[in-house]
């Protein structure tokens, strides 16, 4: 795949499907600036990378922490042609057992997160005329997940038509936007969101490559959707899931 230096963005990166992208994307030859809560995270991050990472700690929830921090990526490294949106959070949680709290914290997170990170990165995009935008949504997003996933499947499927409107609106600005939607994927998040032995067995058993995700598989997908050859792909939706969804 064709890469040329530039400046790539990327939330969540301080474990899991982040810190994979993260790791690929140094690897390809792009500078890497990754935003998280999490800082010790990011610290590894940046080691595993071997490269020089600008981390940045912000909240994606909060609009003036995630301006702050690209005012200091385009400091330090020049204007954003990449953005990568990983950054959620996730929970088994009944419908009758929700309350507003837990719902509007998991669409914070996963589409308000998305709205200003993507608010904050664009207008670089704009400028240059050249731009990736990869979202992260979930397969949950395209089969709802199953009981206890509503508020995350809404979230999910709130990204996937985000993706597919910006699409619409940035195609014609060089500016390709779309959507990764993973299966179950090996993560700190699925461990601490009650994914029992059983369940995970019941997800190998049931996909055609007979085994869960690794970061680095969703990495590999993105690895293209940055890059020059996929500057025909724009508005889609792709999810590496092992076939369990098809």
């Amino acid at each position: 795949m064709a890469v040329t230096a530039r400046v790539a963005v990327v939330t969540g990166g301080a474990s899991g499907i982040g810190r994979g992208v993260c790791v690929r994307l140094a690897g390809m030859g792009f500078t890497v600036a990754v935003l998280d809560v999490n800082e010790a995270g990011m610290n590894e991050t940046a080691k595993l990378m071997g490269t020089t990472a600008l981390r940045c700690v912000a909240d994606v929830c909060d609009t003036a922490a995630v301006e702050a921090a690209l005012v200091r990526v385009r400091g330090a490294f020049g204007p954003v042609s990449i953005l990568v949106n990983v950054a959620g959070i996730g929970e088994f949680l009944p419908f009758t057992e929700m309350t507003r709290a837990a719902w509007d914290r998991m669409l914070a997170v996963h589409l308000t997160g998305t709205f200003n990170c993507t608010r904050a990165a664009v207008s670089d995009m704009l400028a240059a005329g050249w731009g990736r935008i990869v979202n992260t949504a979930s397969v949950a997003g395209l089969n709802g997940g199953g009981p206890g996933l509503s508020h995350y499947a809404a979230a999910k499927g709130g990204i996937i038509g985000f993706t597919k409107a910006l699409a619409h609106e940035l195609g014609p600005s060089g500016i390709t936007v779309n959507c990764l939607a993973p299966g179950l994927i090996e993560t700190p998040m699925i461990r601490g969101a009650l994914v029992t032995p059983e369940l995970r067995a019941r997800a190998v058993d049931g996909a055609p490559v007979r085994r869960i995700g690794q970061p680095e598989d969703i990495a590999a997908a993105c690895a293209f959707l940055v890059s020059e050859d996929a500057g025909f792909t724009t508005g889609q939706v792709i999810s590496p899931n092992g076939g369990r969804y098809m």
